[in-house]
């Protein structure tokens, strides 16, 4: 007989917790590091925390990813409790918190480790796949083999609506920024195998960026019916969000749209007000 299968997640999934705990997903949180300072993200430190200290002092944070030995622990908790565990974390390409989660999984049985190729509800989208996937009676080892396989069929997208951030942070050179700031440019990125580029640059307000680039992305996909993200980085105005959320409903034909939050981790690159439309191909 097969054991419990518990999904876990490391915190750059961004799923909201009315979503964690409707899918009973759990997460172990990356660290944001503030000079002498660290804060685990999305429970001691918010978006909305890091912006404040950003405009109060210009600091941005640092991520670290959870160690070898942090993993074990989480992983060895759920292990003794007598589950198997299916855990997903961010692109191994953009951090190594996959290759210390794998290092921790050598050490248990029953622990699968995916990497997801993807940031954000990219892998949010993973993670609900795969609790549904539990939920429907698979095992751990089925989990994990079929979420590999859908890797390549998630859309991981997000317009900016500055490069500051992303300077920063020395993601893009400082001729890069001030260039997209006096056109006015609002550059739209992507994931491609496991790697974060730009693949179009939008100019205008952002709030019509938004509805050209949501309608870009959906128009004529064929489009997995079940889950949509609409995700954004903050102090993006409630009503615009309504008014893009029934954009999205109407062109993807997706039974629901969820509206989160990312945390620190991806918020601290993209800076306020990116917004991305995240789903699974059919």
């Amino acid at each position: 007989m097969s054991k419990p299968v518990v999904i876990t997640a490391d915190s750059t999934v961004d799923l909201s917790p009315e979503l964690l705990e409707r899918f009973q997903i759990k997460v172990i949180p990356l660290t944001i590091v503030l000079g002498d300072e660290s804060f685990l993200d999305g429970i001691h430190f918010t978006p909305i925390d890091m912006y404040k200290r950003y405009h109060e002092d210009g600091t941005l944070p640092k991520t670290a990813a959870p160690s070898v030995q942090d993993f074990l622990d989480f992983f060895a908790a759920l292990v003794e409790e007598g589950n198997e565990v299916v855990h997903l974390d961010i692109s191994a390409e953009l951090s190594n918190t996959y290759n210390a989660a794998r290092l921790a999984a050598s050490e248990l049985e029953g622990v699968y480790v995916v990497d997801s190729r993807m940031l954000s509800t990219g892998v949010g989208l993973l993670a609900i796949e795969g609790a549904e996937c539990r939920d429907q009676g698979m095992n751990a080892w089925q989990i994990a083999r079929h979420l590999e396989s859908l890797t390549g069929k998630v859309e991981t997208s997000f317009v900016l609506d500055t490069l500051e951030f992303m300077h920063k942070g020395g993601r893009c050179s400082g001729v890069a920024a001030l260039g997209a700031n006096l056109l006015k440019l609002k550059p739209a990125l992507e994931m491609k195998d496991g790697k974060l580029g730009v693949y179009k640059k939008y100019r205008g307000s952002i709030e019509h960026v938004y509805k050209q680039y949501i309608t870009e992305r959906l128009k004529d996909k064929a489009i997995r019916p079940g889950h949509i993200f609409l995700t954004e980085s903050g102090e993006i105005a409630p009503e615009v969000v309504d008014e893009l959320e029934k954009l999205v409903l109407e062109l993807s034909g997706c039974r629901e749209v969820h509206h989160t939050i990312a945390g620190c981790t991806i918020s601290s690159h993209c800076g306020p007000k990116t917004l991305g439309v995240l789903f699974i191909d059919e």
